[in-house]
């Protein structure tokens, strides 16, 4: 065999403009045969756990890196000796170390591009693939971490010549788009409508990094504040979730990498702190008639089968008073110096998992009938718990709740999701003693916190919004006459 059969894939980005990823289990060994699709390995990113398909069918030759190792975008990780020696045209595109590569690439795309555009989003950027030159040593390495984001299309956030080529030319393919079955398979993941995406590959197939490029491009205009949170320390992360050592004779320190979903969450919060100025504010209510109404709907045949709580009832209220209050879903645009209200509501639900704490959201969740939010909640956190959440749905989110009561805890003050302009934060709901018409009674009480940003969020609209879920809650029958 020649060096010309042996292909080498190399680590991805799966569509979240990340730089690294660590690698969490081989699937293969040197010696299997793998088809093209394939699942080799499973790698988690700051935001998600996903599983990679290999683009070739073959046999491994070699891994080059071990389970625990994080390698960067763009590095080979497996090779695979390809029957006949040769291997898709549009999978090689990422493996062109050429120089020349990059000024040649737009002369093989079609003259006309059309937008890219996928489920949330409009493409602003260019598709454009980039060569990333490999990094022998330290040096050379902190060096190639500025163009790795740009590696297979995902430079979105930096401007590049071509950038204003990439809206130049309407598109709405009529025929249905050309794919292999693994690129359709990798679009359904990431929520990515084919239609929608320029494609790249010989008689205008589209290919993986078609897909790659377009989820990129398309989340990017989301940063609000990509700078900050990129150069964030990631140290404050510790002391968020403190791991205690087994067992006291173990040794007087543990160290814990910090890196993955806990290195990304630190990042964006350090961020968010330092860039958007938060308030909080605090209001304690008698939620026992909604703590009945829960009951009520659990007994309810629209609601067989879905996870009735009071965060269904929660979030319901939160959304109507978003409805009543519009101008408190928005985000602050810093180039622009502009505030962007948005007329649709991504509820994002944090949730607590193995690996740290995501966010993913519900999607237009303002449309949503109650047994369809329900449906919803459920889902998003089943996913979550088993690790499954794809990087898409914790894209675009607009207003968050944070559900501390969970673990027992009355209060807190949320920092913002990086890029909205409100959380609600819920604190445990218990027995208290209320003046409950003229009486001093046992009633069910809670305590809410709504933590905005100051430069979009006046106190007057915060006080408005966070007095408006404080109502319906008290009296859950506003849901019906506010709605």
């Amino acid at each position: 065999m020649t060096n010309a059969s042996v292909r080498e894939f190399k680590m991805p980005d799966v569509g979240e403009g990340l730089t690294e990823a660590e690698i969490l289990k081989w699937f293969v060994q040197p010696g299997d045969t793998v088809t093209d699709g394939q699942a080799v390995c499973e790698v988690e990113t700051a935001k998600a756990a996903v599983e990679l398909p290999i683009p070739y069918d073959g046999v491994v030759r070699a891994l080059h890196f071990p389970e625990g190792t994080t390698v960067d975008v763009g590095t080979s990780i497996i090779a695979v000796e390809v029957a006949g020696g040769a291997a898709p045209a549009q999978e090689e595109a990422p493996a062109a170390p050429a120089p020349a590569a990059e000024p040649e690439q737009p002369a093989e795309q079609p003259a006309a591009r059309q937008p890219v555009l996928v489920g949330y989003g409009v493409a602003t950027s260019s598709t454009r693939r980039r060569p990333r030159k490999q990094a022998q040593d330290p040096a050379a390495r902190q060096a190639a971490s500025a163009v790795q984001a740009e590696l297979n299309g995902h430079g979105a956030a930096p401007a590049a010549p071509a950038v204003p080529a990439a809206p130049a030319a309407p598109a709405a393919p009529a025929q249905r788009p050309l794919a292999k079955p693994p690129v359709r398979k990798l679009a359904k993941d990431l929520g990515v409508d084919l239609a929608t995406v320029v494609p790249t590959g010989p008689d205008g197939v589209v290919t993986r990094e078609d897909v790659h490029a377009a989820v990129a491009a398309a989340q990017a205009p989301q940063q609000t504040a990509p700078a900050a949170q990129q150069a964030a320390p990631a140290a404050p992360a510790p002391a968020d979730r403190p791991a205690a050592p087994a067992s006291y004779d173990s040794g007087r320190e543990t160290r814990i990498p910090v890196k993955g979903v806990r290195k990304a969450t630190a990042a964006a919060m350090v961020g968010s702190a330092f860039t958007a100025p938060h308030v909080t504010e605090f209001v304690t209510v008698d939620v026992t008639r909604t703590m009945k109404l829960v009951e009520e709907l659990k007994q309810d045949k629209e609601f067989a089968g879905l996870r009735v709580n009071p965060l269904l009832l929660i979030a319901k209220a939160l959304l109507v008073a978003i409805r009543r209050n519009p101008d408190i879903n928005a985000s602050w645009d810093e180039a622009a110096q502009e505030i962007v209200v948005k007329h649709y509501v991504n509820l994002g639900i944090a949730a607590a998992t193995p690996r740290g704490l995501i966010v993913p959201n519900i999607k237009d969740a303002h449309a949503r009938t109650l047994p369809e939010l329900a449906a919803s909640l459920g889902e998003l956190v089943s996913t979550a718990r088993e690790g499954k959440t794809s990087p898409s749905a914790m894209q675009g989110g607009t207003v968050t709740i944070t559900n501390v009561g969970v673990f027992g805890v009355d209060t807190g003050t949320p920092i913002l999701n990086p890029g909205e302009s409100a959380i609600l934060a819920v604190g445990a709901i218990k027995p208290q003693p209320w003046v409950h018409k003229g009486k001093v009674k046992p009633r069910q009480v809670t305590t809410l916190a709504l933590s905005f940003d100051h430069r979009l969020v006046d106190g007057e609209l915060g006080s408005k919004v966070l007095a408006d879920v404080a109502a319906i809650l008290e009296q859950p029958k506003r849901l019906i006459t506010w709605a």
